[in-house]
């Protein structure tokens, strides 16, 4: 069908084969399938009263679609309105087989009949309805036809029918077989939904601007809300160079392939797209119109700060700047003040990433307010909230400054940022270790409804901003051992945002870790460190300290120590606390391997200053519990209970379940310790405290499968019934003890020589 259309309506805008700018000068023209919609209304208007509430519901419901979408095969458009009404789809396919097995002149009938739906005191379609305009238009491009024209369109109309006709003839005996109420509700869902498939793209040949202008609007808000429903970047590439190829300076259609360059991290794309998008501005004189004079400069300028933008992203710093500054003196010649606020947040963005400095950052939230600019202004505020979250400042604080962008939010309607504020809090409590809260901020933004209008069946807040709070919800729920939920949720996120599109390295970075978690834990040090290669790829510092645990694992203990420092030199340059705390407390436990408990300690108070500091609670506690193995080690278990009263809370309220264990490992070891000291009475007392707190550390690492630490608590408890005279709970630790013990890879039994 395309070489039809393109013979009628697309040769007289040729001159020489070139396609003239104003390709879309005709708002509409007719083909067999908006032929069909006409044929469709008729019969509409002719049932009347005749149909059923319910049927006409669903038909209006349909139409809008069906009007705007592009052309389709006739086979589908029967099955749609074969849904909403049987009779209905029945009678358009007797008229539409009598006007195509008939003669041209009863094409012409049709037509002249149609203005008939205008006379009359109560017209079944007014003139400035959406049906009323669409029959207006297409009556209009039909008288407009020359009669080879008509003559074309009506051979088109036969070939359209036929081609269902054969269709239906191959495709009749799978139909009957169909059960009827799995395919109503499979075509209500794809009907009313109405994503555009490839298929039907692809058969509809050139789209008129009504169509294109619909099939842009509709990609791009499926890009921005859900993803997952937009057409493949490689289909969507194509349709879009099919629009171009018809209509070189669609300026829309250069913007979406940019877009869609973006998807796929293509640059070389993406900075073609842009500059051609910004190009066909200037060459239509479409920005000129709006703007007036100042339209040319406007596009020069923000094409500059788009360019800029696009650098940024791929990390070009030094292209970004260039583009940056041409940005800005283009809009300090024209007196744009909006401009010159969006190049100041972009210019700390790239200074950011040399020093740190909130001058900048504070200028441009203040000079975005006296512009009444509340979207940068907000931006500025969460950009403020970060970086002074990194520097360790009090979280009451940083929970205020949100609480007041919060207000410019809900004042202006700007759902993206009030996500994009309740993904701030989450991260924000992860860091300071308050894991409660942070849960309860991921639930608040998880049942929030967006404040945008979306299409039906379209995913809403499809954005980074549920991507990350899904992937802390992950983590959270592992941490806590309840792995089923976690690979729920990471199954989730793994259909929300396919590995093609631009968030999913945040999912594959998380599952990635919970599953080097799990196989640590189960004592697999073989997958953890096949593991490594893919978080390394993700997050190179991720992947350098994981593979520094493994080592450590596999008591490879002089290359762990050499990757740490490199490790700790790397972090403390760029300014990442809580991964040289993490690095700290991992060279500390070497230390313990190595017997070098001394050393261990200026480590510890090093990780503990810089954690106190810094704000971090977690770690902070986490510090303390080395601290207190390390004073029981050196003898002196009675400080070890004293300094673990400090730290173990925290722990217990918000810690992972393996730390919890731990802790509890070590208080039951604290207690078992000072105990040699008591008299007999108080130290019965003592060992079983310790062995009900043994107990509680076994319900833990049971709960992550921690089969190591189960054998040491195993271990552990036997000795201490023996001590205790219980000879039948001892056989029964000692048997359990023998089973792991005869599964895992013998390394000893270590008691007191890692804290974890």
């Amino acid at each position: 069908m395309a070489s039809v259309h393109e013979s009628l309506y697309f040769n007289p805008m040729m001159t020489n084969g070139v396609v003239h700018a104003n390709v879309f000068g005709i708002k509409d023209w007719v083909t067999p399938y908006k032929m069909a919609l006409l044929v469709l209304l008729s019969e509409l208007g002719r049932a009347g009263a005749q149909l059923a509430r319910r049927g006409r519901r669903r038909l209006n419901r349909l139409l809008l679609p069906l009007l705007q979408g592009p052309d389709m095969p006739l086979s589908r458009l029967r099955k749609a309105i074969e849904e909403s009404c049987p009779h209905l789809a029945s009678s358009v396919h007797i008229r539409l087989k009598l006007m195509a097995e008939g003669e041209l002149k009863d094409m012409e009938q049709f037509f002249d009949d149609l203005s008939d739906s205008f006379t009359g005191t109560e017209p079944e379609v007014h003139k400035t309805s959406v049906v009323g305009l669409f029959l207006r238009h297409m009556i209009l491009a039909y008288n407009k036809l020359s009669f080879s024209q008509v003559y074309k369109l009506y051979t088109a109309l036969q070939q359209y029918f036929q081609n269902d006709e054969e269709k239906n003839g191959i495709d009749e005996s799978d139909m009957e077989l169909t059960n009827t109420e799995e395919l109503e509700g499979k075509m209500e869902k794809e009907e009313l939904d109405v994503p555009l498939r490839e298929e039907e793209i692809s058969c509809s040949g050139p789209l008129s601007q009504k169509q294109a202008e619909y099939f842009l609007s509709q990609q791009t808000s499926l890009l921005k809300n859900d993803e997952t429903k937009a057409l493949t970047p490689a289909s969507l590439q194509k349709e879009l160079n099919n629009l171009l190829k018809f209509n070189p300076d669609f300026a829309e259609a250069h913007y979406l392939s940019y877009l869609n360059g973006l998807r796929v991290q293509d640059v070389f794309s993406s900075t073609h797209s842009l500059l051609h998008y910004f190009d066909r501005l200037i060459l239509t004189g479409a920005e000129s119109k709006s703007n007036g004079d100042e339209g040319y400069g406007r596009s020069l300028r923000y094409a500059a700060l788009n360019l800029a933008a696009l650098h940024c992203r791929f990390g070009h710093y030094q292209q970004a700047e260039l583009a940056l500054q041409e940005a800005i003196r283009i809009a300090q010649e024209s007196n744009d003040h909006v401009c010159l606020q969006h190049c100041l947040s972009w210019l700390y963005i790239l200074e950011q990433k040399i020093f740190d400095s909130c001058v900048l950052l504070e200028h441009s939230v203040n000079k975005s307010l006296h512009f009444g600019l509340p979207y940068l202004a907000s931006l500025g505020i969460q950009s403020l909230v970060q970086q002074r979250a990194f520097a360790g400042k009090a979280a009451n604080k940083l929970m205020d400054a949100l609480k007041d962008s919060d207000l410019l939010h809900w004042k202006h309607s700007l759902s993206e940022l009030i996500d994009i504020s309740i993904a701030q809090k989450t991260a924000i409590w992860r860091l300071y270790g308050r894991s409660t809260m942070a849960l309860q901020q991921a639930q608040t933004l998880l049942s929030m409804n967006s404040l945008e209008a979306v299409n039906v069946g379209v995913q809403q807040n499809n954005t980074e901003s549920f991507a990350v709070v899904l992937c802390h919800l992950a983590e959270l729920h592992a941490e806590q051992g309840y792995f089923t939920a976690a690979s729920e949720i990471l199954k989730h996120l793994k259909e929300r945002f396919p590995p093609n599109s631009q968030h999913a390295q945040l999912w594959m970075l998380f599952d990635q870790k919970i599953q080097f978690e799990r196989a640590m834990n189960d004592g697999r040090y073989h997958i953890a460190d096949s593991l490594v290669a893919g978080i390394t790829a993700l997050n190179s510092i991720e992947g350098v300290y994981r593979k520094a645990i493994v080592l450590k694992a596999q008591n490879q203990m002089s290359e762990a120590h050499k990757l740490l420092q490199k490790l700790l030199i790397h972090c403390q340059k760029i300014k990442n606390t809580e991964m040289v705390i993490s690095v700290l407390l991992s060279i500390a436990e070497l230390y313990w391997r190595s017997s070098c408990h001394t050393i261990a300690l200026p480590v510890l108070l090093q990780a503990l200053a810089l954690s106190r500091e810094y704000s971090l609670q977690y770690l902070a506690s986490e510090t303390v519990l080395n601290l207190a193995f390390s004073q029981l080690i050196l003898g002196i278990p009675e400080q070890a209970l004293n300094i673990l009263h400090m730290a173990i809370e925290p722990v217990l309220a918000h810690g992972a379940v393996l730390d919890k264990g731990c802790a509890m490992f070590l208080v039951a070891k604290c207690q078992v310790a000072s105990a040699a000291s008591y008299a007999p009475q108080k130290k019965i007392e003592a060992l079983e405290s310790a062995i009900l707190n043994l107990n509680e550390a076994k319900t833990y690492f049971a709960k992550v499968d921690c089969k190591e630490q189960l054998r040491d608590v195993l271990y552990f408890q036997a000795r201490l019934f023996h001590a205790l005279g219980k000879t039948q709970e001892r056989n029964k630790c000692a048997m359990l003890f023998r089973q792991l013990h005869q599964e895992l890879p013998a390394h000893g039994v270590p008691l007191i020589n890692a804290f974890k």
